[in-house]
């Protein structure tokens, strides 16, 4: 499309050139800054305004933009308050978020833009939620995900818009392919000759077009929102160029010196200003006066931002901002009657529990529907809520879990169902980088939980039968619960969906069908982050969670009939720690077992052992000795499991401590 096949008013062409103006204006004015020490680092996007501003010229107000690093058009005409936003881009505290993160990594929920983190793709399935919620409400509304040529060949990429495809959801994913992934030219990245070329795959409709074109960009981005809306997703590849080095520090040299002679041809506003002209709307010394207003518009600003406050660090008010508070109102129940359930069953009717009573919930995974899951927690469930709210994923941990995100953003409340513990690791990222860390960056609580079957015992082999749950404890904002009792795999459960912060529940896969225990037949919530002592003892405590506890008690009861008092502590909740009461039972018995199913080496205990030592010193009256499994790929032969699993040297361990 030539752009000189367009017909516009004076007035939008105004408009239009006033949008495209201000991001580059601004932008030149940040490399002075940048130059002068003012700001740390600038991703620029001069040469490429055409794509952001086109794009978001073409949403609504109800459209999501999920929007990268050079992506400053996108704010700039979204009509973002332009003193927060120089705030951010400076590390000021009336940023956006207050100076806890960089750059374009925050969004303005309100302004429908959900912003980025550093890890390439990875909001793309936060996209996919997005649209998916916007389809769920009966809304037309659309979601519109950017990312460069260097994405393109992340997991994440792939996984997003297969899932977009198989879901037939309202969203738009926009390639800004500016030649190169940081130094790697395309050449190197992909073979196909268009990216756009990779829609075919997924069945959605793809498009190539000349991202330095606004009028281009703007038709096709039409285009595609119409598609979108009528639940065919659409990718779009926009051909443009990076006139700067990938961020001003990185400079340009590994660019040949002929294409920034060619592009600098194409440059949109060089090419829209030809445009203008000759359509007789405006002259150079148009253009000069309106470059003045431009840039009158956003001095003030730019100068009142230049002089902000800097953050003052406040370490409680740091804290406070990891989680956010718990709920403050309930649905009421009285609980009936009481009657056994097993494990699995108290998993089960928990979560039926909560559907029943908010339509907000719903869960994700492979094979949750119609199969009822591989553990069948969720048998039943599509015929009793429906397809909307039971959903078969295909096998994409990563673009489920970022769904999940997408979905928590609009309000609803996610289940996602990990098929074992151990697959958890395909989308690692998206929950310790991007679900853990936004709500202390900028976003409003998301409340999502994880279901994460884990353990041994099984024989069900080394990537069957891990226990992960100390991946995740040293990750601020995220809650990790292992529940080792009928009642707490209930109640907890109930406490995990109704908790506002993202939760990751481990549910031990021995325990679903050998545990029982007769418990009422309501869940109940309570706090998370709470220990119990589940036995009282005087000689000694054995402090453990999960399987651990069935181990524990097993034991305090066979050292009963030598006379040996042993006290048994269930930790439950393993992030946050109840450090009250650990601090509270070394003092009463002055000997410490630590207990674990996960391996010796830096296992989750392991950080409850530094706490005693830095903290409970004086009361201790034999070293803190540990008992877990062993520095092994846990093995799948019986015989192999039960020596490697921390069981088979409890009893040994406890005497070695009662002993000194």
């Amino acid at each position: 499309m030539a752009i000189t096949d367009k017909k516009i008013s004076k007035e939008t062409a105004l408009y239009i050139y006033k949008k495209l103006l201000l991001p580059r204006r601004i932008e030149e004015r940040m490399l002075m800054l940048l130059r002068q020490n003012k700001i740390s680092k600038w991703f620029s996007g001069i040469g490429q305004e055409a794509v952001g501003v086109g794009v978001t010229l073409s949403t609504e107000p109800e459209d999501y933009i999920l929007p990268m690093h050079r992506n400053l058009g996108v704010f700039t005409s979204r009509n973002v308050p332009l003193y927060p936003l120089f705030c951010q881009l400076f590390g000021k505290a009336d940023g956006f978020t207050e100076g806890r993160d960089r750059s374009f990594h925050f969004g303005i929920p309100d302004q429908k833009i959900i912003g980025m983190i550093s890890h390439l793709a990875a909001m793309m399935p936060v996209a996919d939620g997005l649209a998916l919620a916007k389809k769920l409400k009966q809304e037309n509304g659309v979601a519109f995900s950017f990312c460069g040529d260097g994405a393109t060949s992340e997991g994440d990429f792939h996984e997003a818009l297969n899932l977009a495809a198989v879901w037939k959801l309202p969203v738009v994913f926009i390639i800004e392919n500016n030649g190169y992934g940081l130094s790697t030219p395309t050449s190197e990245q992909y073979a196909c000759e268009h990216l756009s070329d990779r829609a075919k795959g997924y069945g959605m409709h793809g498009f190539n077009i000349d991202g330095n074109n606004i009028f281009e960009v703007m038709e096709t981005v039409g285009k595609a929102r119409e598609l979108a809306l009528q639940g065919e997703p659409v990718l779009i590849e926009a051909k443009t160029f990076r006139m700067r080095g990938h961020e001003e520090a990185s400079g340009t040299h590994y660019v040949p010196d002929v294409l920034f002679e060619n592009w600098a041809e194409k440059d949109p506003i060089h090419r829209f200003e030809q445009y203008l002209e000759a359509e007789g709307l405006f002259t150079t010394e148009d253009f000069e006066k309106i470059t003045g207003e431009v840039d009158a518009s956003f001095k003030v600003d730019l100068n009142k931002a230049l002089k902000a406050a800097d953050p003052v660090f406040d370490e409680e008010r740091e804290l406070n901002r990891v989680y956010a508070p718990e709920p403050d109102t309930l649905p009421e129940h009285k609980n009936g009657v009481t009657y056994e359930h097993r494990f699995v069953d108290a998993i089960q009717a928990s979560l039926r529990q909560a559907f029943e009573e908010d339509s907000s919930y719903l869960i994700m995974g492979q094979d949750v529907a119609e199969y009822g899951g591989v553990f069948k927690i969720t048998e039943g469930f599509l015929g009793q809520f429906g397809k909307d709210r039971v959903r078969n994923t295909p096998i994409i941990e990563s673009g489920a879990l970022g769904a999940a995100m997408g979905l928590a953003l609009e309000g609803f409340k996610p289940v996602v169902e990990m098929q074992f513990a151990d697959f958890i690791s395909c989308g690692f990222n998206q929950i310790v980088n991007n679900i853990a860390k936004s709500h202390y960056r900028w976003a409003p609580p998301l409340n999502i939980t994880i279901r994460a079957p884990h353990g041994g015992g099984v024989g069900a082999g080394p990537f069957h039968s891990q226990s992960v749950e100390g991946w995740f404890m040293q990750i601020p904002g995220l809650k990790v619960v292992v529940p080792g009792t009928v009642e707490d795999a209930m109640n907890l459960l109930y406490s995990s969906l109704y908790d506002p912060n993202p939760v990751l529940f481990f549910e031990h896969k021995k325990l679903y069908r050998s545990l029982k225990d007769q418990i009422p037949d309501k869940a109940n919530y309570e706090p998370l982050g709470k220990a119990k002592i589940r036995r009282e003892g005087t000689d000694a405590t054995i402090i453990t969670y999960g399987m651990g506890l069935q181990w524990a008690l097993q034991y305090a009861d066979r050292y009963a009939e030598k006379g040996i008092s042993i006290e048994v502590l269930d930790l439950r909740t393993l992030l946050p720690l109840d450090k009250e009461a650990i601090r509270n039972t070394v003092q009463k018995t002055g000997k410490v077992l630590l207990l674990q199913e996960p391996s010796l080496t830096l296992g989750p205990l392991s950080e409850i052992s530094a706490i005693i030592s830095e903290e409970c010193f004086e009361w201790l009256d034999a070293p803190v000795m540990r008992c877990a499994s062993m520095d092994i790929p846990i093995p799948h032969d019986k015989n192999l499991e039960n020596g490697f699993m921390a069981d088979s040297k409890l009893e040994e361990q406890l005497d070695k401590l009662l002993k000194y």
